[in-house]
């Protein structure tokens, strides 16, 4: 996939990337987290999972924990961590996240079977290698497992161990991802995340030793000192590592929002086009080197279940990033952890304490939520679509909610004409949405059309959330 520098009918790639750099969604749910409230709580949740498991043929679980702990903070993070290197504290939560699972566990029909499980934090690995094992041997005791279930978590591999790889194994998990963010040793000491080349690669040759199926890394860019002439010679290395997955993330700087982001010296940043050189000089070297360019962050080999689930239109994204398990419910354990249902988001109290006063008290740790209405379950669909599989059917919209494109979206359909005009989408309104190969890299502006909560803000004059770059 070659990104093209200009179109003589549409002006240049630098003028595109200024008319569409913004802040918007990374649409990981739909209405997005800053509409949620504090109002929704266990009794919907309750109600919602009763509904579920009441369904004639109920939908299949996907399991997430969230282990929020870190030995010490990278400032470049944006995660919800809690830094200690107590290892009391790290098995006192495994303690409540087994409670919690407990409680929840009892609720959920036989009938439904478990076909993902990921643990995100923080770092995973955190936890001693016993306490993991704890911790996963209960889940399994209390959740029905497909009979080949997508098991994977993140590691920092400077801290996770050949006992924890062990323990992993043999609790099944096949799919190993591990941040490496920049190898560049400037960039590394900034963003206080140390890691050399040598270590990555040998835990990589580790990790496929153990016998892995899938190793993946992540990668950000827009961070200190960044150029395309510096990350390149990042990317040098991981096309040599040749992972099965790379996630490709455009970096959020949120100094208001996150004070330890602060310590980075704003004028150290890569500007606008620059990030976005970064990015198209990745997006090219990774579709050159035998990568498939699944949308907005994520790459995967040909023979990828991402890959091949795009092909066959049955993608989606959640709290996780891009999934091959479409139609689940997900059930999220932990501190500021977020369960999706079909019509129900879930996010649990970010503060410790409180998450473990809760679960002391047999109650669920629940902070806030949102009950989805019709509406927003057709524009979370359409935009899903977009992100995952890169076209809208208007054939396929009438079948499954029984309206008519252009009639539900109206004063939608008008505001996709620039991005039309710009080459982003293809001109067949008539038939379907599709999005173009240079589409796919200013794919949440689209999305952000159909985002009915985004223009009754813009409408209103409301402050709207802060969100990060869309390019």
């Amino acid at each position: 996939m070659i990104i093209p520098a200009a179109k003589t009918d549409l002006g240049s790639l630098r003028e595109l990337i200024h008319k569409y750099a913004g802040r918007g969604p990374r649409y990981t749910s739909y209405p997005t987290a800053p509409e949620w409230t504090e109002s929704v709580g266990e009794e919907e949740y309750w109600k919602h999972i009763q509904t579920t498991n009441a369904e004639e043929n109920p939908r299949p679980i996907s399991l997430y924990i969230h282990i929020p702990f870190c030995s010490e903070r990278c400032t470049f993070c944006a995660c919800n961590v809690i830094i200690t290197t107590r290892e009391d504290v790290a098995d006192g939560y495994v303690d409540s996240v087994r409670r919690e699972v407990d409680m929840i566990a009892q609720k959920i029909s036989d009938r439904r079977r478990v076909n993902q499980f990921h643990l995100g934090g923080g770092t995973p690995t955190h936890l001693s290698p016993r306490s993991l094992e704890r911790l996963l041997t209960h889940v399994s005791r209390h959740f029905q497992f497909d009979d080949e279930p997508e098991r994977s978590i993140e590691v920092d591999l400077r801290v996770t161990s050949e006992e924890h790889l062990d323990v992993l194994r043999r609790c099944g998990f096949n799919r190993i991802s591990m941040g490496v963010q920049d190898f560049s040793p400037e960039t590394q000491e900034i963003i206080h995340r140390r890691q050399t080349i040598e270590e990555t690669r040998d835990f990589i040759q580790l990790c496929r030793r153990k016998g892995f199926e899938s190793v993946n890394i992540d990668l950000v860019y827009g961070l200190p000192l960044q150029s395309v002439e510096s990350f390149a010679q990042t990317l040098k290395v991981v096309y040599d590592i040749s992972p099965d997955r790379i996630a490709l993330y455009n970096w959020a700087y949120l100094p208001k929002k996150l004070g330890h982001q602060r310590r980075i010296d704003e004028s150290t940043l890569p500007s606008t086009e620059e990030r976005f050189a970064i990015f198209r000089s990745a997006v090219e070297g990774f579709t050159s080197n035998g990568y498939v360019y699944i949308g907005m962050d994520h790459f995967a080999k040909p023979s990828d279940e991402l890959t091949l689930a795009q092909k066959e239109g049955t993608l989606q994204r959640n709290f996780m990033g891009f999934t091959t398990r479409a139609g689940s419910d997900l059930y999220a354990f932990g501190v500021s952890s977020i369960s999706s249902l079909d019509s129900i988001y879930i996010q649990n109290i970010k503060k410790l304490k409180s998450y473990d006063d809760c679960i002391r008290d047999g109650r669920l740790p629940i902070e806030r939520g949102l009950e989805l209405t019709r509406d927003d379950r057709i524009r979370r669909w359409v935009i899903m679509e977009l992100m995952c599989n890169l076209h809208v059917s208007v054939r396929r919209f009438r079948e499954m909610w029984g309206e008519d494109f252009h009639s539900y979206f109206a004063e939608e359909i008008p505001r996709l004409q620039p991005f039309i005009a710009d080459g982003l989408l293809e001109n067949d309104i008539n038939k379907e949405v599709r999005v173009t190969d240079l589409g796919q890299i200013i794919i949440r502006p689209i999305a952000m059309v159909f985002d009915a909560y985004l223009t009754r803000a813009m409408k209103t004059g409301l402050t709207t959330p802060v969100f990060s770059r869309t390019l």
